[in-house]
């Protein structure tokens, strides 16, 4: 009795014809692949180099001075310092308190490169996974490729099973077009051994970016930047710690030993 209840609650194993793996898995992941590929060379060409103002260069290299003073001032003398303490931070002429910068805000209507960038990201990110993607549904239409070696619940379904309208089917099974969006992400370690870390075949990376700089679209004000600086500056105060330098030096014992060869070359004349 026992054997036939596990019988009737077993479901079938449902078993792949192996040619799905040569005409529908692999393919997909090629054309995934190469398409990346394309994109970042594609996104290399079409990349314009933004040019920045000499007022820009030297805001960013003031910044970076006053940081490393921050952090490796307690390697110079405290004269040393103070003196360029004071003059980045002296209260009437120092260069945070009286430089002040126009900030201008970028617009499409002012600045047409944003225009032309927002154009060349749409057509080389966004257009090709919508045309490959549509492509590779309506091709491989209501395949099912692979399955994930653990069990997932039903909320995974219309993840792993696009274009499979079927409710008596796993939820580990992946479909087709599933199976393209999980390479479109997945190919990243690949991209990154082929390309390297900084590639435009990443679409994950690409997303991100563009996410980060929807939320970051206004530019980084020098003037709040400067007073950010001169608050963390003001807040230092010097520790030499090289005040004992010379006598710990001299209370540790040498070792020359391998400075000097035992055996000295002689030419013959």
């Amino acid at each position: 009795m026992l054997m036939g209840r596990v019988g009737v609650m077993a479901e079938p194993e449902l078993l792949l014809d192996s040619s799905i793996r040569l005409w529908v898995v692999l393919p997909i992941v090629f054309i995934t692949f190469f398409v990346g590929l394309i994109r970042h060379y594609v996104s290399t060409l079409l990349q314009s180099d933004k040019a920045l103002t000499m007022e820009q260069v030297s805001d960013s290299q003031v910044l970076i001075r006053s940081r490393i003073l921050r952090e490796n001032g307690k390697y110079i003398p405290k004269q040393s310092f103070l003196m360029r303490k004071f003059f980045l931070n002296n209260p009437e002429d120092g260069f945070f308190k009286k430089t002040k910068r126009k900030v201008v805000p970028p617009s499409p209507m002012t600045d047409p490169s944003m225009l032309t960038d927002m154009m060349k990201g749409n057509v080389t990110n966004v257009l090709p996974m919508i045309l490959i993607g549509g492509w590779i549904n309506w091709t491989f239409s209501g395949f099912v490729t692979t399955k994930v070696p653990f069990p997932l619940t039903l909320r995974f379904k219309p993840m792993l099973q696009q274009g499979i309208e079927l409710l008596s089917l796993d939820a580990s099974w992946v479909s087709s077009a599933s199976w393209y969006f999980l390479n479109v992400f997945g190919l990243r370690s690949m991209y990154t051994l082929i390309l390297g870390q900084e590639n435009a075949a990443d679409q994950a990376r690409i997303m991100q970016e563009q996410m980060a700089g929807a939320a970051m679209a206004m530019p980084a004000d020098s003037n709040k930047a400067f007073k950010a600086e001169w608050e963390a500056l003001e807040l230092t105060d010097h520790q030499w710690d090289l005040e004992n330098i010379e006598e710990e030096l001299m209370t540790k014992d040498l070792n020359f030993e391998g400075m000097f060869s035992t055996k000295l070359e002689t030419s013959m004349f």
